[in-house]
């Protein structure tokens, strides 16, 4: 009895682990067509409750014009000002960046959504740019975006 309750500690030490690792996500954002300088934005995620939950990736290393992405800037204000995602160069007209990220599994069909903000020097500022719900039924749909971001597609 000992060796089957020792057994089945390990195997459930080995395999309940996997359970709860995070979901892989690929993330494209489709830049619009403009003339003018390159369009810098944010990805994150805001909980159920709207508030802010964590950054997926920033376009744009400029700190100084962080300030453009006015609700991302809220959010990581009142989470204590920490920027947690990766940051990469802002991206030009026309072009998609790809950007792989992961999440809890527990945040896929729980309320949770992934927004962007973008904006462009000298330029218009978009604040929730586009908002997709997280969502198994929104894997690999694709969002119209309201700003510099044309569209995006989450797929996971």
């Amino acid at each position: 009895m000992k060796k089957l309750a020792a057994t089945l500690a390990l195997s459930t030490a080995l395999v309940a682990p996997g359970l709860a690792y995070a979901q892989d996500l690929t993330i494209k954002a489709q830049i619009a067509t403009y003339n003018g300088p390159n369009t810098f934005f944010a990805i994150y995620v805001t909980k159920p409750d709207g508030s802010y939950d964590s950054t997926l990736w920033v376009a744009g290393q400029n700190q100084r014009y962080y300030r453009h992405l006015r609700n991302w800037v809220r959010g990581i204000s009142a989470a204590g000002g920490n920027i947690d995602g990766i940051s990469g160069a802002s991206v030009g007209a026309g072009q998609t960046l790809t950007v792989h990220a992961s999440l809890a599994d527990t945040m896929i069909d729980a309320g949770y959504q992934i927004h962007v903000d973008s904006a462009v020097e000298n330029g218009g500022e978009y604040a929730d740019n586009v908002v997709m719900p997280l969502t198994q039924a929104n894997s690999g749909v694709t969002a119209s975006g309201t700003g510099y971001v044309q569209n995006l597609t989450v797929t996971f």
